[in-house]
């Protein structure tokens, strides 16, 4: 099995050539998420995959938050994750790359938050534009590594700090991003998540939002306008897996 990862262009242009097959065992299935183990192997059965295969594509699609989709053509199977939810399942005795072209091609509007203590990006892209951003810092000391009443004291002022951090976060959240609230797509939070998490919670706001996330983006390193700009490159990129059919 080979594994790799391709942006929206490269993506699309994997789409083009694999519509040029015309093979008379070509297949296509699209598997939106949370689907049952059982109608996962019914789909399967579309494409005569070998069982090592077809467990591996089980594994993989069960574990996708956004389904798959599985292209049977030109001597291999492959399955590609799509950064956006795939919504119906349609099985095609042929290649058809049409619905996840479409998904590929619309330019959604998407709110972006990381975080980690002390630093934070927001941005806004429509597409792959990043449209508007914020990049800031805030200083949070490390913790104590000593006992006693020092440390309890130095403990609730680092706290304190954590707190102020997270309240201008906040209102730099809402000054870039609420006034988009209605355009908006998705968002996709990156950071460690217990801080994402404290984030929301000192955001009313982003608590409230209604608006469907993407995948959390939970090893991106201190936010800095080129972590923002590569977040929003990995929002638009596919991970496909190639296996050589039997």
């Amino acid at each position: 099995m080979k594994k790799y990862v391709l942006g929206r262009t490269k993506t699309l242009a994997l789409l083009d050539y694999l519509a040029g097959s015309s093979g008379n065992n070509d297949a296509t299935l699209y598997i939106p998420p949370r689907s049952s183990p059982i109608e996962l192997e019914s789909f399967l059965k579309n494409i005569s995959a070998s069982s090592k295969i077809s467990d591996e594509l089980v594994k993989i699609t069960t574990a996708s938050p956004t389904g798959a989709v599985v292209f049977k053509a030109d001597g291999q199977i492959r399955l590609v994750i799509s950064p956006f939810s795939v919504k119906d399942p349609i099985i095609f005795n042929s290649v058809e790359t049409g619905p996840l072209r479409n998904l590929l091609k619309r330019e959604y509007v998407i709110g972006v938050v990381l975080v980690r203590l002390g630093s934070y990006a927001v941005g806004l892209c429509q597409g792959e534009k990043l449209v508007d951003k914020k990049i800031g810092t805030g200083l949070i000391h490390g913790r104590h590594r000593q006992g006693g009443s020092s440390s309890h004291r130095f403990e609730r002022h680092r706290d304190k700090q954590i707190e102020q951090f997270l309240i201008r976060v906040c209102s730099r959240v809402r000054e870039h991003l609420e006034p988009h609230e209605k355009s908006l797509d998705f968002m996709v939070y990156g950071g460690a998540r217990t801080t994402i998490l404290m984030a929301q919670k000192y955001c009313p706001w982003l608590e409230k939002l209604k608006t469907p996330t993407l995948p959390p983006l939970l090893d991106i390193p201190e936010p800095r306008l080129p972590v923002l700009q590569n977040a929003v490159t990995r929002v638009w990129s596919s991970t496909v897996y190639e296996w050589t059919a039997d």
